[in-house]
């Protein structure tokens, strides 16, 4: 597997300065140091992870190395002062480990060949194993005497030439595991197959040679291969499966094109590496290409995919002046863009640095299976050998059957992929939906909360303000009226103006002679093509319109209408509220789960904007350290908090709760004290979060369950004799296969 990983050579390139941030980028707020991702060859179990982190990790300049088993990637945090590239594959390559950079991935060259090679082991077993199964069958299915010791003999001697490819070429990936963990000292779970392998082919060669001896009375050739050929098939569907699953955060990741076509100096545009784009060039983007740096759209139109970025999974049109992000897919026109913000300024880079970082984080559970992975397997073969010390004396060959039984049908791969599969598996659908996942823990602590707070400014509301109510006098059409209002209204730049010009929208009426009268109003002619006479009406003040006094107290802004006869009508206007805010309330409470918002706004304002979205506790005039103790309050209660927030002083309470989430606009600080980004700021990927992580919880007891009893029930089947050793490698490989099938249903959101 290791053949496809670059040279000492190859790698010797890499430590060239210009090639860092084409596989990782510079830590933020520390000079110096820089954060790499690598994509590891050769592992195959959670004691690989340990082993790799532990050799990464001892190399001079190396801080931290976190290892995620599940997407078999690295994050490297180093300093070029004390270490370079090339001397972490050394360090890998002592190990017994391959790496590529992980920016590399697209090149697929090395990945395809290693894929071959496995297929080519996979189909060697297949066709031996047929043909050693055709030459068992007479031994199990003839009566005593009914084989002559010469035909039993070449049966054997057939069996152990056809066995031989299967073992020295399809097993070799297993041998060659074995003994890397075992020279390094550690225990892998190809340690106990590559132990079964040998003790079957051993044990079934002795009696193939010394058919009188004391190991004569059975062969397990067709054990061997069928284990063999098993465990591959498991492993090819494994891999296919974890592409779909973990490889859903890579292909979100890696989703920038190689090359675009820039404008040159003599004006013809010819196709470069987007590596050497810089601020200032013009590129052209063709129908189906993916931006590949900020901009701004110079010549023509199109309509972008900005899915991935913004949550908004509608195109969005985009002309000239408009900007446009990287990362974004060009559906429609060819457009001219003068580029901005390149490499790690873009917006997207930031993205690709929250999913990468979430990617290599490992949930709580996850850490404890790894850990207790190498332990078990030492358990595991003592159990093998003291069950083939038990049965040595009813029967040699029994007991050797038993002990390989024993080795190969434990499956510790279940229980280390049993969290972090599912786990990538929901960040990935997550991330398709506008949701980045900054912590794989947070989805954890997500599906136990209960309450769900939510910042009023920015969050629930819109940055403008909007219609809730409209009063007219007897006889008055209220669409009729709003449409007058707005005639008028687009003469203004006042904000109330604005809100009623926003809320009439295209009136079909014309204004003239329109005054503005400061603090009072506007006031002129508003007609269209079937009135012969405009009618002349005012827009503003009570006092200005001749408004009737009110028999309520006013809860928001009041702007008057008035014509000729004097009031028309009253329009009622407050904060506008976010149009997704009281269907993602009400999706959260189907979930069974307590709403409350809170805003440092005036408790009045506050109460209102709740009850027109439908929640039911809320709380204003709160400052930073009001709303940090009401969170504070709220857990020492019993409740689990998720706080949603974007503005700066939500920062506190955001880090203070048990769950963060940050909306799209947010500012950089509430972002990274958040554990969810929602990305285009969608109210109702909140509730989608929240049934998803309930999901996955779900799916991960699902997996350990199946797991844990799979073990306790298979390891003392095989102890006592009950499960022949190739029974026991369907078992093995059908555990870890069913664990990450199971995860791979998280890869869609319902």
């Amino acid at each position: 597997m290791q053949t496809a990983s670059p040279t000492l050579d190859g790698w010797a390139v890499l430590d060239e300065p210009g090639e860092w941030e084409a596989f990782g980028r510079r830590v933020a707020g520390r000079d110096g140091w820089w954060e790499s991702y690598l994509a590891i060859e050769g592992m195959h179990c959670a004691a690989c992870t340990l082993t790799v982190e532990q050799a990464l990790g001892e190399v001079p300049g190396v801080e931290s190395v976190q290892v995620n088993g599940a997407s078999g990637t690295a994050r490297v945090v180093w300093t070029p002062h004390l270490s370079l590239p090339s001397a972490w594959l050394a360090a890998l390559k002592r190990a017994g480990y391959g790496a590529v950079p992980a920016g590399d991935l697209l090149n697929s060259a090395p990945r395809m060949q290693a894929q071959r090679l496995m297929l080519w082991r996979w189909l060697v077993a297949g066709f031996c194993m047929m043909q050693v199964m055709m030459y068992a069958v007479p031994a199990y299915m003839a009566g005593p005497g009914e084989i002559t010791p010469d035909i039993e003999a070449l049966l054997r001697w057939a069996s152990w030439v056809l066995t031989l490819p299967v073992v020295l070429f399809s097993c070799w990936p297993f041998f060659a595991a074995a003994w890397r963990d075992v020279r390094n000292g550690r225990v892998g779970m190809d340690v106990p197959v590559a132990l079964g392998i040998l003790i079957a082919f051993g044990a079934s060669t002795a009696a193939t040679f010394d058919p009188a001896g004391p190991l004569g009375k059975e062969v397990w050739y067709d054990s061997v291969t069928m284990f063999v050929f098993f465990l591959l098939s498991g492993r090819l569907l494994e891999q296919r499966l974890r592409d779909r699953t973990a490889g859903a955060l890579e292909a979100l990741m890696r989703r920038l094109p190689q090359t675009i076509e820039r404008q040159e100096q003599d004006g013809e545009f010819r196709r470069v590496a987007v590596r050497r784009l810089a601020a200032g060039d013009l590129i052209r983007v063709l129908p189906g290409e993916v931006f590949p740096a900020d901009g701004m759209v110079t010549t023509g139109e199109t309509r972008v995919d900005e899915a991935l970025l913004t949550g908004e999974s509608r195109p969005l049109l985009r002309r000239k002046g408009e900007a446009v992000i990287a990362g974004s897919h060009n559906l429609s026109g060819m457009v001219h863009v003068r580029v901005e913000r390149v490499g790690g300024e873009t917006r997207y880079a930031g993205i690709v640095a929250l999913m990468e970082q979430a990617s290599m984080d490992k949930p709580h559970l996850a850490q404890v299976a790894d850990r207790i992975a190498s332990p078990f397997l030492l358990v595991v073969m003592a159990a093998a050998a003291v069950a083939g010390a038990l049965w040595w004396s009813v029967d040699p060959g029994q007991a050797l059957g038993v002990a390989v039984a024993v080795l190969i049908v434990t499956c510790p791969c279940a229980l280390s992929l049993a969290t972090p599969a599912a786990t990538l598996a929901a960040a990935g659908a997550l991330a398709r939906k506008g949701v980045l996942v900054r912590r794989l823990q947070a989805l954890e602590s997500c599906a136990s909360i209960d309450t769900v707070i939510f910042d009023k400014t920015g969050t629930v509301t819109e940055d403008r303000m909007g219609l809730v109510g409209t009063q007219v006098r007897e006889g008055a059409d209220r669409a009729q009226a709003l449409a007058l209002a707005g005639a008028l209204s687009r003469h203004s730049l006042h904000p109330v103006s604005r809100a009623i010009t926003a809320a009439a929208g295209d009136v079909g009426w014309t204004a003239t002679h329109v005054t503005e009268i400061a603090g009072r109003g506007v006031q002129g002619n508003v007609g269209d093509d079937s009135v012969r006479e405009a009618r002349q009406l005012r827009l503003g003040s009570a006092s200005f319109c001749g408004a009737p006094a009110r028999q309520r107290d006013v809860q928001g802004i009041e702007v008057h209408l008035a014509d000729e006869q004097g009031w028309l009508a009253t329009f009622e206007l407050d904060e506008a509220t976010r149009q997704d805010a009281k269907p993602a309330v009400d999706a959260l409470r189907e979930l069974g789960l307590r709403v409350q918002l809170l805003s440092g706004d005036r408790g009045a304002a506050v109460k209102r904007l709740a009850r027109r979205v439908g929640i039911e506790w809320a709380f204003g005039d709160c400052s930073p350290e009001d709303k940090l103790e009401h969170v504070r309050l709220a857990q020492q209660r019993g409740h689990l908090v998720a706080m949603v927030g974007d503005g700066v002083n939500d920062a506190p309470v955001l880090a203070r709760a048990d769950v963060s989430v940050a909306m799209g606009q947010a500012v950089p600080l509430a972002q990274a004290k958040s554990d969810f980004v929602v990305l285009g700021g969608n109210l109702q990927a909140v509730a989608s979060l929240m049934h998803h992580a309930r999901r996955t919880r779900y799916i991960v007891r699902e997996n350990l369950a199946w797991a844990g009893i799979y073990n306790a029930v298979c390891v003392p089947l095989a102890a006592l004799g009950y499960m022949p050793p190739w029974l026991a490698g369907l078992g093995m490989a059908a555990s870890s296969l069913l664990v990450v099938a199971n995860s791979a249903r998280l890869a869609r959101i319902r």
